[in-house]
């Protein structure tokens, strides 16, 4: 079993009481070639990636559950946009 100190990939921290809320769907093969670049870690339930493609890029979550992985990502912006969300979900302001 891995610890928190074991960690490599960060950790989201709790919500902020004013975050805001991310809209999320299914997944929709939106893009063709996405892939992975940056990560929580996999020692939480709830795993977020953010994913980059054709200049465009969202944020993919994932809960982890014994049975069925459940998985939604938000909207297809611009990478700029999506890397504003995403340091905005590593430090709370965005869930």
């Amino acid at each position: 079993m891995i610890t928190l100190n074991e960690c490599l990939s960060p950790h989201v921290v709790m919500a902020q009481r004013d975050h805001l809320r991310l809209e999320r769907r299914k997944p929709y093969p939106v893009l063709a070639r996405v892939r992975p670049v940056a990560w929580t870690c996999f020692c939480r339930a709830t795993v977020y990636e953010l994913c980059e493609g054709g200049g465009r890029a969202f944020i993919r979550r994932t809960i982890q559950r014994d049975d069925i992985n459940e998985v939604q990502e938000t909207f297809v912006g611009s990478i700029h946009e999506a890397r504003a969300i995403w340091a905005a979900l590593l430090s709370g302001r965005a869930r």
